[in-house]
């Protein structure tokens, strides 16, 4: 990773990622880029088609600052429809560019310098990133694989504990986790309800994945349990369940005095975004109960192809209960375990691209993840058995 040298100091160590060194190395060699996570085939035709229709019209100009109200209407109503919770789509509920967005201006408005966030590693990577810009701290709490790959990445209560000094200020989780595929317990989120009960805690939740979810897992948003609508910022998007990544158009719920705090620093970040998509995406939000579940019934599918291969390939493999990503250990294939150089040598080896989870560390647990690398199952059934038969090589 490199950075400019007149980058502010908050922000050194955030330049040029390694997901840009990976994707020009995927089309410099011709590689299959299961690296970076977007699908590469279309979102429903109920969400596209208004689109389409929305563009040459009054919403290609600016949308109002908190979204239209058909958009804040309908995720109000997905809300309530998939968790019970009700919000106010006039006060509780803003749309953003993406959950990035959504995240960044939840640090900036939240936080002073010197702040303290308590959050899980491997970490996805704006994380750090918007916490740095807010002059916040982050103290990480690994998350640990199963010790014979067969089961889920947990953490240890004692280790979550520990990282809450009288400094900290905001619990930020992720679940659906990205990148480890872990899908957060009812006892393992009743622990961090009642710890962020305890400690007076904010908490932002990351729930981008939330319908994407296998083999009977069941994700629960943190903000439904005793104690913790009233501290809780959801946040979500659009983007990983219509396969739509590109329109960036998120949101976040939640007591309207946190709204309206995220919604004064939204204001300065792009003001507002994505007009003709606000609509389409209104009209996806409002898909039966069938299109979720269908959603993740084929990328179930598509992760069972991805992991046989990789198995088959002598990649020890981490089957993930949800998200987009499988990880994998390659000590097997790569003799001195460096996660960074197999991804690397990929290409040429397979000519397929993956990322090393390394990079989803900070230094201090940079060790833990040294070893494994991440790969990306959202891709066509061609594309993605192409990726597996190259992959074929390794074994």
């Amino acid at each position: 990773m490199t950075a400019a040298p007149q980058l502010a100091g908050r922000l050194r160590g955030f330049g040029t990622t390694v997901f840009a060194e990976m994707s020009a190395l995927a089309v410099a060699t011709g590689s299959i880029n299961l690296g970076q996570g977007f699908p590469d085939y279309p979102g429903p035709p109920e969400v596209l088609d208004v689109a389409r229709a929305a563009i040459g019209t009054a919403a290609d100009q600016y949308p109002p600052g908190p979204g239209i109200p058909e958009l804040r209407e309908a995720i109000a109503e997905h809300r309530q429809r998939f968790t019970g919770q009700v919000y106010d789509p006039d006060t509780e509920v803003l749309v953003t560019a993406g959950a990035t967005e959504a995240l960044a201006a939840a640090m900036l408005s939240l936080l002073e310098p010197g702040d303290e966030v308590v959050l899980f590693e491997p970490i996805y990577d704006s994380y750090s990133a918007a916490t740095a810009m807010a002059g916040g701290v982050v103290r990480p709490v690994p998350l640990h694989p199963p010790e014979d790959g067969a089961g889920r990445w947990t953490f240890d209560p004692a280790d979550v504990r520990a990282a809450v000094t009288p400094r900290t200020r905001l619990l930020l989780l992720n679940t659906p986790h990205n990148p480890t595929g872990t899908v957060l317990t009812t006892e393992e989120l009743d622990f961090l309800a009642e710890l962020a009960v305890a400690h007076d805690l904010l908490v932002v939740t990351d729930e981008v994945y939330e319908h994407l979810v296998f083999d009977g897992a069941r994700h629960v948003s943190p903000a439904t349990l005793p104690g913790m609508q009233e501290r809780t910022l959801v946040v979500s998007s659009a983007g990983k369940t219509f396969n739509v990544t590109g329109w960036k158009v998120g949101w976040i719920c939640g007591p309207a005095p946190l709204v309206a705090a995220v919604r004064t620093a939204k204001q300065f970040l792009t003001y507002v975004n994505a007009g003709p998509f606000q609509p389409a995406v209104a009209a996806g939000l409002r898909l039966p109960d069938a299109y979720f579940a269908g959603i993740a019934r084929d990328l179930q599918a598509r992760r069972d192809v991805l992991v046989r291969g990789l198995q088959e390939a002598g990649l020890p493999v981490i089957s993930p209960e949800a998200t987009y990503f499988a990880t994998v250990d390659v000590r097997g294939v790569q003799p001195d375990g460096d996660g960074l150089a197999f991804c690397r040598s990929l290409p040429g080896r397979a000519g397929v691209v993956a990322v090393p989870s390394g990079v989803f560390y900070t230094p201090q647990h940079a060790a833990l993840g040294r070893h494994l690398v991440r790969f990306a199952f959202c891709k066509s059934d061609d594309v993605l058995g192409e990726a597996v038969r190259r992959l074929g090589r390794l074994a």
